[in-house]
């Protein structure tokens, strides 16, 4: 009896310290039903983090690597050094690997199209080594770039040994770095055409693709990211969903069975869209004001935003903020199209939301001699 209470005992302090652990990361926040090792919610377009628990424990991630490889693919074709099209051969070491595959066979070609409906719906490992292979000449030095790249990112708690997640000592990383390299992910937007996919084929029909993401069916706006399990990682998710501008990307590491991985990723997505949103301050090309200019062939220019300016905000708060403009001095021609002329500012009592440059919306060249000569006239005429 004695040893039943102990563990009870046990058991309840478990409990109480994954809770108080959660309070700590979430101020303010309640506890949020998520049973897994490890959890975060963040906004895509600002990369704030809305709910976390155990954000930087080192935890195998199973085929969720494959965000990092798909990343690197997507680099590369933005480079220009791959193209969608690029024909890429299989090997007999990519067809050798088991698990999650899309049967590649040795001396076949499929596009690079195809190889990433294959990794990002079907998580096929055949198809990461293959890519792996064409990129950098064998997997080892494509996990060098995927070291490297998760660096440069400031991944601190992550180091991969392979490309597809497969259990393998020394190959970890975090709820937290999941979410960095997801979200660098998201920016190249085509992406979102593969990881939305729920289903689809190769081979002309032959091969049929169902996503392992089983949100993208069964929850309104998932659009991403990537799924991943075994028997070491458990049930791990990296799941994207967007509703009213708003991008959230909500990862689960260690979950104990896919449902609750899945029911996981659902009530953090579901407390991010119910508690946040995202406001417009300013539009890209809205007019600022027009602003005067010296010797120029005009007498004044349209003065524009250059860039899109949005906030995330809590939708219990409506206090708005405040716009700072700062335009340059003594504005002499000739400027360009583009050229910056100013800074806008949002600012909410002493903090600054964001920032923008402020610039020309139109040429203005400097005045020509004949210009200036009619200038004088009238001032002659007129005096």
């Amino acid at each position: 009896m004695k040893r039943i209470i102990s563990s009870l005992i046990a058991v309840l302090i478990f409990i109480c310290g994954i809770s108080v652990h959660a309070e700590n990361n979430n101020a303010g926040t309640a506890k949020l039903e998520t049973e897994a090792k490890a959890c975060i919610l963040i906004e895509a377009s600002t990369g704030e983090v809305l709910y976390e628990d155990n954000p930087d424990e080192q935890l195998p991630i199973a085929s969720v690597t494959k965000i990092m490889t798909m990343l690197l693919i997507m680099e590369q074709i933005e480079a220009g050094t791959l193209s969608f099209d690029t024909m890429i051969p299989v090997s007999e070491n990519a067809m050798s690997y088991g698990g999650s595959t899309m049967f590649l066979e040795a001396g076949e070609q499929l596009s690079v199209n195809d190889m990433l409906k294959g990794i990002a719906v079907a998580s096929a490992n055949d198809g990461c080594v293959a890519m792996a292979e064409y990129i950098a000449g064998g997997e080892s030095a494509f996990v060098d770039m995927m070291n490297k790249r998760a660096s440069e990112l400031g991944m601190k708690n992550t180091h991969f040994m392979n490309t597809n997640g497969l259990d393998e000592d020394n190959h970890y990383s975090s709820a937290r770095d999941v979410s960095i390299m997801s979200r660098e992910l998201m920016k190249h937007e085509k992406i979102t055409e593969y990881t939305s996919i729920w289903t689809d084929s190769l081979r002309d029909g032959k091969f049929e693709l169902a996503n392992t993401n089983k949100l993208i069916r069964f929850y309104t706006g998932a659009n991403g990211l990537k799924t991943g399990s075994t028997s070491k990682a458990l049930c791990c998710l990296s799941a994207a969903a967007k509703r009213d501008d708003m991008q959230l990307i909500a990862v689960v590491l260690g979950a104990p069975t896919s449902v609750k991985r899945f029911e996981s990723a659902r009530n953090l997505l579901d407390y991010g869209f119910a508690n946040y949103g995202i406001k417009k301050l300013a539009s890209k090309g809205e007019e600022v004001s027009r602003e005067d200019i010296a010797k120029g062939d005009k007498d004044s220019f349209s003065a524009v935003i250059d860039e899109d300016i949005t906030e995330l905000v809590k939708k219990s708060d409506n206090a708005e903020c405040e716009k700072q403009i700062e335009i340059d001095r003594d504005i002499t021609a000739p400027i360009h199209a583009g050229d910056r002329v100013g800074t806008i500012r949002f600012m909410r009592g002493d903090t600054e939301i964001d920032s923008a440059a402020i610039v020309s919306a139109e040429d203005v060249e400097k005045e020509g001699i004949k210009a200036i000569m009619v200038k004088f006239m009238h001032m002659i005429i007129g005096g």
